[in-house]
């Protein structure tokens, strides 16, 4: 844990500029990919999902450890032949994973959140689930477990490959030529994320194309077909929290509906997208039927919000550099109680770019809990080794927040502000 932190600590500042460069060059050829709250949105789904990683909020069934001293065949001594193969182990997992959340009900609920921008953008790669518990990411590595890659080799390996498919998220980069052939391009992956019915379900591949080419399920980007982004059952919230669980949520209030028994178990496994037939027809859900001409999610949000919600998202992303960097110091059980933290913090805010009139409640609430934990606990979780004068700071800016977010939560808007952006 307290590894992974150090390596997100020098990540995250990269993706962000990355971001940030995207949206000034956007800007600046005067072709907009990035929207600001949607941006937020997406950043914030990453602290999440970079946090519950950091905290070790997972398990697999089955360890590569133990794979590999039960199944080993043969055991590769260590060169760059080694490491390559450990990469081209995970990629391919990593295609099979990606493969089974889009083709299983009970499976798209981990990857949902990836999808559910509709923008196309770096950000939108930060997307990244925190509803997985049980993984099964490891049974796909037997290939790499019978050539006996060391656990160590894989734990190295693993983040480079993830952090290795953040470049390709963009509008930007148009073909790249003989690349095309050989590796995952953002041409191949905006068909990926893209809800026109003839990209749909195509392009699993994370790094090496050739898994797609090879398993009937490469598609390429055509001129004549512009990609649309976002699921074709909108989310319609800025939260990620929500969005991690909203489609298991529909699952189990399917499932209960249904008068069928069959279909009370088998809706999990049936395929991506499928319902009883006697709940769809009377809870009928809002789905996309013409990918050119539907809204996308807007809530309006003035200048001043805007400002705050910019101030917000790097005091955030401040706060949780701070866990990163400070898992062993700050100790076992209180990673736990910091780790809530951030998640209401997260869920907190983007209650409040939703809109949500109890917003400033949250917030409130939220931020006398943390300015009650300086005050009975002396600091903010032993920042008083760093500078006694980041406890103070925090407690003005919890208070600051409290104010702010009522004050915004309160503001009047002209409804004709909400930016109403349709697709033609």
């Amino acid at each position: 844990m307290e590894t992974y932190g150090k390596i997100l600590l020098i990540a995250m500042p990269a993706f962000l500029l990355l971001v940030l460069f995207e949206k000034w060059y956007g800007w600046k050829k005067g072709f907009e990919t990035v929207r600001t709250l949607d941006m937020i949105s997406s950043l914030s789904s990453g602290i999440t999902n970079s946090t519950k990683d950091v905290l070790g909020i997972s398990i697999a069934i089955i360890s590569y450890g133990w794979l590999v001293d039960h199944l080993a065949i043969i055991h590769i001594k260590a060169s760059w032949v080694l490491y390559l193969i450990a990469f081209i182990a995970l990629d391919f997992a990593g295609y099979w994973v990606h493969r089974l959340a889009h083709t299983y009900n009970f499976f798209w609920n981990n990857h949902i959140v990836h999808h559910s921008s509709e923008e196309y953008n770096l950000a939108c790669a930060l997307r990244q689930s925190i509803s997985v518990i049980f993984r099964i990411y490891t049974l796909l590595l037997l290939p790499a477990a019978l050539l006996g890659v060391p656990e160590k080799v894989i734990a190295i390996v693993a983040p480079l490959h993830l952090f290795a498919q953040f470049w390709y998220h963009t509008r930007h980069i148009g073909k790249m030529g003989f690349l095309e052939y050989i590796i995952v391009t953002p041409s191949h992956h905006r068909v990926h994320h893209a809800i026109n019915p003839i990209y749909l379900d195509k392009n699993y591949s994370q790094v090496f194309i050739v898994w797609d080419r090879l398993f009937g399920t490469f598609q390429e980007e055509l001129a004549n077909t512009p990609a649309v982004y976002g699921v074709t059952r909108p989310v319609s919230t800025w939260n990620p929290i929500k969005i991690n669980f909203m489609h298991l949520w529909l699952l189990i209030k399917d499932a209960w509906r249904t008068k069928s028994v069959k279909d009370k178990f088998r809706i999990w496994l049936m395929p991506l997208g499928w319902r009883p037939a006697d709940v769809a027809d009377k809870y009928p859900i809002e789905k996309i039927t013409d990918v050119y001409n539907f809204e996308k999610y807007n809530t309006p949000a003035s200048k001043g919000k805007q400002i705050y919600l910019w101030i917000q998202l790097f005091c955030m992303l401040l706060l949780v550099s701070y866990l990163f960097g400070n898992v062993a110091s700050i100790g076992h059980s209180n990673i736990f109680y910091y780790g809530a933290f951030i998640f209401i913090q997260v869920y907190a805010l983007t209650e409040f770019m939703d809109r949500n009139k109890f917003a400033w409640i949250m917030e409130g609430v939220k931020n006398m809990a943390c300015i009650y934990y300086i005050f009975s606990n002396g600091d903010w979780f032993g920042s008083d080794t760093l500078s006694p004068a980041i406890a103070p700071v925090l407690v003005g800016y919890f208070i600051f927040s409290s104010v702010a977010v009522y004050y915004f939560t309160m503001e009047k808007l002209d409804p004709s502000s909400q930016l109403k952006i349709v697709r033609s």
